[in-house]
């Protein structure tokens, strides 16, 4: 074997060799990224995520972060203190919820009545993707009409000359001669008398 054959099986060699490549870098890169973190907040960082969390009680719509209500600000100052002295911000969550109620989170809390607002949304979508798989299994598995056996759709009323098929539509025996006459002279009368 030549060098440009060897050449050749190594360059074709190489997407290969290069998805696996391409995916232990950005697995790496990903643990790297997870280990780090991000780094650690200020405490004044700390206090306005905390406070962004909290229902202010008196403004409509607002946190406590954003509300220039007084008690707004003695909250944001009470959070202040507490991080300073060490607590976690679930701890002062807690502290807010027993003074206030649940009301004063943001966010209701994934328990009781209040979780229906985290698991709605899902249960709708699955519902949704439920149907619309159904649907359109069922839509899949109708049975298609075949082109070529199916004539050009009836409009209006049958013809005289087609009672036999009428009647074989119908359920009905086919008509006999003589009864396929008398329809006709039926029919005929009836337009004789339209007409007249």
């Amino acid at each position: 074997m030549n060098a440009a054959g060897t050449l050749r099986q190594a360059r074709a060699g190489l997407p290969g060799l290069l998805v696996p490549i391409a995916l232990a870098t950005g697995l790496a890169t990903l643990v790297i990224v997870a280990a780090g973190g991000h780094p650690p907040a200020s405490q004044a960082q700390r206090v306005q995520q905390i406070a962004a969390g909290l229902h202010c009680p008196i403004c409509k719509d607002l946190s406590v972060a954003d509300s220039p209500a007084p008690l707004a600000q003695q909250m944001r100052q009470e959070i202040a203190q507490k991080v300073r002295a060490g607590e976690s911000p679930d701890q002062i969550r807690a502290g807010f919820v027993a003074a206030y109620g649940d009301s004063v989170l943001m966010s209701p809390p994934r328990r009781g009545v209040a979780a229906v607002v985290y698991y709605v949304p899902v249960l709708v979508l699955a519902v949704g993707l439920i149907t619309a798989f159904l649907l359109l299994r069922r839509w899949l598995r109708a049975p298609r009409p075949d082109p070529r056996q199916a004539g050009p759709p009836q409009v209006g009323p049958p013809r005289v000359g087609s009672a036999q098929a009428g009647s074989a539509q119908a359920g009905l025996p086919p008509l006999s001669a003589a009864q396929r006459r008398t329809v006709a002279k039926a029919v005929a009368r009836l337009r004789e008398e339209e007409l007249g």
